[in-house]
């Protein structure tokens, strides 16, 4: 008899061995039918059979079968258990993944872990129940985020949407002032959201509280923070691509400026608008109810961040930089 080439048993043979095996037929004959061999067959019964019972069922094996296919290539990370120790302990101190990852080659030359191996250790389901280390990385996120497989976008919903990569370099070098950047600070607990402006040269920020997260409170937000600036205080708007910015033409008839896109998943372009939202979270957290905040509250803490002096300015503030750029 002609054994075919291995390959996992489909449904169908599956089927057919529950039934031949109820009819009474010997192993070795049902190999023989189904062109398998006969310890294929042996091995199928002893670990996808029922467990207590000396019965085999087609549609449990099959979940059976399955289930062990996906936990097939699931291993332990970090066995070593200096590393183990050396990741915990630099978790709890607040070190991310990375910083712990490039740390341990300076420390111990011989020793190399990618901080993908962390995370994955981090996030282990048996580590987990006796050591949960997952509150001491930075987000915390309860389930993992794997990075680029939320597409909820396939095509771009956003017309005339001109990418980043075409932006001028004068926008890039921040050698003159106008370019914004544009991002929404939102809650789960509120509808109301916050939409945030930041100038790129001077940091300057504007900050405007909308009732709900929409395109055209986007377009009234953006508008209203920016048209009283001289035009050369207006030349550009860069935006990411959530679907509240799909008025942006709109908004550059209404403010003779120019609009641009970050590319998706690209957080790192618009570090500028991100690390001034991180700012804003200090003072209003995740979670944090949008629709208890006053706008009063919200240019309180405009003014609280136009006037911080940053090191990235030589320690001017915002607010004298954009002045000293305007005049």
């Amino acid at each position: 008899m002609k054994i075919r080439k291995y390959s996992h048993l489909s449904p169908e043979e599956r089927d057919k061995i529950a039934m031949l095996r109820a009819k009474g037929i010997s192993l070795g004959d049902i190999a023989a039918q189904l062109r398998r061999h006969k310890s294929t067959l042996s091995r199928e019964l002893k670990r996808n059979g029922a467990p207590l019972y000396d019965a085999y069922s087609p549609h449990p094996a099959e979940r059976r079968a399955a289930l062990r296919k996906s936990q097939a290539h699931q291993r332990s990370r970090l066995k070593d258990a200096y590393i183990r120790n050396y990741v915990t302990q630099r978790l709890k101190k607040g070190w991310s993944p990375e910083q712990i990852a490039g740390r341990l080659k300076k420390d111990h030359l011989n020793m190399r872990i990618s901080h993908e191996a962390i995370y994955q250790f981090v996030y282990e389901p048996e580590l987990r129940k006796q050591e949960n280390l997952v509150p001491y990385l930075a987000r915390a996120h309860k389930k993992r985020r794997i990075k680029g497989h939320r597409h909820t976008h396939k095509d771009s919903h956003i017309p005339s949407r001109v990418s980043i990569h075409e932006r001028p370099q004068s926008v890039n070098t921040r050698s003159q002032i106008g370019h914004w950047e544009a991002d929404a600070v939102v809650s789960r607990q509120s509808r109301a959201a916050l939409n945030v402006l930041v100038e790129r040269k001077s940091r300057l920020t504007k900050i405007t509280k909308m009732s709900q997260r929409t395109a055209k409170n986007t377009h009234r937000a953006i508008t209203k923070a920016l048209k009283s600036l001289p035009k050369r205080a207006r030349r550009t708007i860069t935006y990411d691509n959530g679907s509240e910015n799909v008025e942006h033409m709109r908004t550059n008839k209404a403010l003779n400026t120019r609009s641009f896109f970050f590319e998706p998943f690209h957080s790192w372009e618009k570090a500028t608008v991100e690390n001034t939202a991180g700012l804003i979270r200090r003072v209003f957290p995740k979670k944090f109810n949008f629709d208890h905040i006053s706008h009063r509250d919200v240019k309180k803490l405009e003014n609280l961040l136009n006037n911080r002096p940053r090191k990235c300015l030589s320690f001017s503030t915002p607010l004298e930089t954009f002045n000293r750029c305007c005049t």
